[in-house]
């Protein structure tokens, strides 16, 4: 835990973006019969009764001292997912930064191994060489920004049912393009001394 909260206190550095990584799976619900449509002090509502259209995952990566983030639907997550989306932060989000500092939960599809899975080894390698990787403690998800940014994407951008994964690619790119407008940063308070005193059991205990 120390670990990731001494990440997040570091001096900023250009050549060092920190990123948090996280994903998160979505069903896809159908309408079996039409909304009511809103009117006059009264909200959209919604039967009961709903269609399975299956699930997607959504894979969100944050830099919250940038006030940047991307987030992207995917059919699943496997390490070939994960890989891929790796490639893109360094290639096509952050093709110019030595080192990104990843912060990410130990999911096994999460680790370098995946890279070697799907890329060649010299081009792997490659990718591996500009990852610092910092794994979120067992249970400790909570110490992951880019959690935050998925709650504000599921409680606010998809407030609705979304039947296809079609349609939840255009409603999360939309959330995305909006959120990146206005450069949402997140501020971060809680500090290792916050962690030994609101966390003093999580602690070993010397007599």
């Amino acid at each position: 835990m120390e670990d990731i909260l001494d990440v997040y206190t570091g001096k900023y550095d250009e050549n060092r973006v920190l990123v948090c990584m996280d994903e998160v799976p979505r069903q896809l619900i159908g309408e079996i019969r039409n909304p009511v449509p809103a009117g006059r002090g009264r909200i959209t509502r919604y039967d009961t009764e709903y269609k399975r259209n299956g699930t997607c995952v959504i894979f969100m990566f944050a830099a919250p001292l940038k006030g940047w983030r991307r987030a992207e639907v995917t059919e699943q997550r496997t390490r070939l997912d994960w890989a891929h989306q790796i490639k893109k932060l360094l290639t096509k989000d952050f093709p110019n930064v030595k080192k990104i500092v990843l912060v990410m939960d130990n999911l096994n599809t999460h680790t370098k191994g995946s890279l070697y899975k799907t890329f060649p080894p010299d081009e792997a390698k490659g990718y591996c060489d500009r990852l610092e990787i910092h794994y979120t403690p067992k249970h400790g998800s909570w110490l992951n920004m880019a959690e935050i940014e998925i709650n504000v994407l599921v409680n606010h951008g998809l407030t609705k049912r979304v039947p296809t994964i079609g349609q939840m690619k255009k409603e999360v790119t939309a959330w995305n393009k909006s959120r990146n407008m206005t450069s949402s940063k997140i501020n971060w308070r809680f500090s290792t001394d916050d962690a030994r005193i609101k966390l003093k059991r999580l602690y070993p205990q010397f007599i």
